[in-house]
């Protein structure tokens, strides 16, 4: 089975997990505390999933954006965003994460996707290509792990990151003002994983 279709067949049921709740809600307040949030800010929310942290940042900045490989995973986002109605654009992404993004957007947040792509670098400077001059991106992901986060590595590329490398990724992109914490500590069957936030201004 690939990721894709891993994402589309857990879509469903993947807000049951309080984990993944809680490891998005903890994103998403960090970010608030690196960012400034106001109401003219375009932002991106790239490996949306199911919007648990679009969502969440969408009622406090202008408009919101979320991109994702899943179908599955979109059309669960935009039953949620509906339900609520929050305004929402999703932008569908095929396998590898190519297509339109759109923009340029004042801020890109990513949450626990950056594991799923292969070329990280690539990432980097395609992110600063959709940002507005001053724009921001803010990422959070696994901090490096012994692979034992995932029980199925369809689609997983990296078993987490060493902070310095993900730096160095966002400098060699052209990012300044470059910043990396500790979002939150997630655990999953009895262990813990510490997940950062990695801020950088274009």
């Amino acid at each position: 089975m690939s990721g894709t279709e891993h994402f589309d067949q857990a879509a469903s049921t993947w807000d049951l997990v309080e984990r993944r709740v809680q490891l998005a809600h903890a994103v998403a307040v960090t970010v608030a505390s690196r960012v400034l949030l106001t109401k003219q800010l375009k932002v991106l929310d790239y490996g949306c999933g199911t919007g648990l942290v679009t969502l969440e940042l969408a009622t406090q900045v202008g408009s919101i954006t979320g991109a994702d490989t899943s179908p599955g995973m979109l059309d669960t986002l935009a039953g949620k965003a509906n339900a609520l109605g929050i305004p929402v654009r999703l932008v569908p992404l095929d396998a590898v994460g190519n297509g339109d993004l759109g923009g340029p957007y004042d801020l890109v947040v990513s949450s626990m996707t950056l594991h799923h792509v292969s070329d990280m670098p690539a990432l980097f400077v395609r992110l600063m290509q959709h940002l507005n001059p001053g724009g921001w991106v803010a990422l959070a992901d696994l901090d490096e792990e012994d692979g034992s986060f995932h029980g199925d590595m369809a689609g997983v590329h990296h078993q987490g990151f060493p902070r310095k490398q993900v730096m160095d990724w966002l400098e060699d992109a052209g990012f300044g003002r470059i910043q990396i914490e500790t979002a939150t500590v997630t655990q999953k069957d009895g262990k813990d994983y510490s997940v950062f936030l990695a801020t950088g201004q274009k």
